[in-house]
């Protein structure tokens, strides 16, 4: 059993930066962002591998970026140039067996939630 405890998110203005963090226990091999904002469904930000192989919404690339820091088992997703549209709950994800690049973003591949974090960026 894997457990996900996210941390980081908090209220900054547009245009600020945020880096979220989650922790992980047990071994996973592919692990995503995801958020959702009220009224919509949940998507993908953000995903790597364990290979090193990332995908990004085009709604984020170049502004957040998706790292994972193997001995502490830890996810981060920096990001910057933060917009109002971004204000979501976000949620890290993780699943122990690969996945092929074009469905790393796709939520219902993975089977370990996180509780979220909540990111509110005001304009």
């Amino acid at each position: 059993q894997v457990q996900l405890v996210e941390s980081g998110g908090g209220s900054v203005q547009s245009g600020g930066s945020l880096r979220l963090s989650c922790a992980a226990s047990g071994y996973t091999y592919c692990m995503g962002w995801f958020r959702q904002a009220p009224g919509k469904e949940r998507e993908g930000v953000a995903a790597m591998r364990g290979d090193g192989t990332t995908t990004y919404a085009d709604s984020v690339k170049g502004r957040f970026t998706i790292s994972q820091d193997n001995a502490k088992h830890t996810l981060y997703l920096q990001m910057n140039s933060l917009k109002p549209e971004d204000t979501a709950m976000y949620y890290c994800a993780a699943r122990s067996s690969g996945l092929p690049p074009w469905l790393l973003l796709q939520l219902n591949n993975y089977n370990y939630w996180g509780q979220g974090t909540q990111v509110t960026v005001s304009s």
